[in-house]
């Protein structure tokens, strides 16, 4: 899953921003890092190890920023105990699901705002000065890019880089690659096989069998790591263009098809939506959700007002081969939850002037699926991922038809 929309936070300032604050009787400031595009806490007092969770929590709720000087396991131990105070009574079971979703993503951002209240410090090398810290240089680096001065920075965010960092260095496994794909920070992890694998089994567009895919060209829209566009080019895609906005899922993309050895048949480059030309299989996996984003890292989950999911289909049209097929990999999460009913997505595809030739369904196994305490189980227990089979509408008439190969489609 993967957005051309934009980067994993906000768009940096012409000026960076700095937070001050006062300490041992002298004004101070720091450059300020938010990669949520937050700004500073206006009140920011010095804290240590005696201050407890509950006083905390009272700073937080006044919106003051806690500076932390004592140990850094000490700040990991108050973060996690403020995060236990802010989630009493969150979670609040409901029979509507779309009310209890606007709840949901309300709490999130209140969270979020909470707990990114308790901040560290980072010297001009991203070294954190204080008792028993990691070295985070490396993991700040890959993430804000080279150091330049003294800065600030939510602890919360900083836990966030140092796991992004861990994942990047490991790799994810990815069983329809036999590979691993490694992701950067604010990049959409390939963690649910279950679109991938139907990207990897989905059958190729009939009018290929006379040739074979060796002759096929291949779009993937918004690669995100590049997943999606190594799946393609593995199935024997002679030549596949992996697009995207982010830099970081740019940089990322590139990065992984070069450690796959895929760079003679990949090319990953910016665009928004689909690059110049007409291919074969035009495949995207939009986010699946049409809501806002509200931290750095919802926004390869989110997709206000369906924007990538509208683009790609009243595009798709116009950048296939005639006998071409477009693939959407989507949930129905949102049908669900109430954002967006099946008639409404079959509507958006009759206006872009494309049909469906077929759908294939599997049921997600993340984890979340069998959680009954999560807020959104009732959906989440319901959801199934689908790849529609689409055409061009005028393909149908002067295209042999290909018999369904998978199940049919329900209103």
């Amino acid at each position: 899953m993967s957005t051309t929309s934009t980067d994993a936070g906000a768009a940096s300032p012409a000026e960076p921003t700095r937070i001050t604050w006062e300490e041992a009787g002298q004004t101070r400031s720091a450059l300020w890092h938010s990669e949520s595009g937050w700004a500073p806490p206006t009140r920011v007092v010095i804290a240590d190890d005696t201050l407890t969770a509950d006083a905390a929590y009272r700073l937080a709720q006044n919106g003051t920023g806690m500076l932390w000087r004592g140990d850094f396991l000490g700040a990991r131990q108050l973060l996690s105990a403020l995060s236990r105070r802010v989630d009493r009574g969150r979670h609040t079971p409901t029979t509507d699901l779309a009310a209890g979703f606007r709840h949901y993503r309300s709490e999130a951002l209140r969270r979020a705002r909470l707990l990114g209240l308790v901040l560290v410090p980072l010297d001009a090398d991203y070294t954190v000065p204080l008792r028993r810290a990691p070295d985070v240089r490396r993991a700040c680096t890959e993430t804000y890019g080279r150091a330049t001065d003294a800065s600030v920075t939510a602890l919360r965010e900083l836990v966030g880089l140092i796991g992004a960092h861990e994942w990047r260095t490991t790799g994810v496994d990815v069983p329809a690659l036999g590979a691993r794909i490694h992701p950067h920070y604010g990049v959409f992890s390939p963690v649910r096989g279950e679109y991938l694998d139907l990207v990897n089994t989905a059958p190729l567009p009939a009018a290929w069998a006379g040739s074979s895919a060796q002759t096929a060209s291949a779009f993937d829209i918004g690669t995100g790591t590049g997943v999606l566009a190594a799946v393609l080019a593995r199935r024997g895609i002679r030549h596949v263009v992996g697009t995207d906005q982010a830099p970081r899922a740019l940089a990322c993309a590139r990065e992984n098809i070069e450690r796959l050895g895929l760079a003679g048949a990949v090319d990953i480059t910016r665009a928004d939506l689909f690059p110049a030309g007409r291919a074969d299989l035009v495949v995207c996996n939009p986010p699946w959700i049409p809501a806002t984003a509200v931290t750095a890292t919802d926004f390869a989950v989110y997709d206000p007002d369906s924007r990538m999911l509208r683009g790609f289909l009243s595009g798709l049209a116009d950048h296939l081969e005639p006998v071409g097929e477009g693939w959407l990999v989507l949930s129905d999460i949102a049908e669900h939850l109430g954002l967006r009913s099946r008639g409404e997505l079959l509507d958006l595809i009759e206006d872009a002037g494309l049909e469906v030739i077929a759908r294939l369904d599997t049921k997600p196994v993340h984890n979340r699926a069998a959680d009954t305490s999560d807020p959104l189980h009732a959906a989440r227990s319901k959801e199934v991922t689908s790849l529609w089979r689409l055409r061009a509408a005028s393909a149908s008439t002067s295209s042999p038809t290909s018999s369904p190969t998978s199940s049919p489609v329900a209103g």
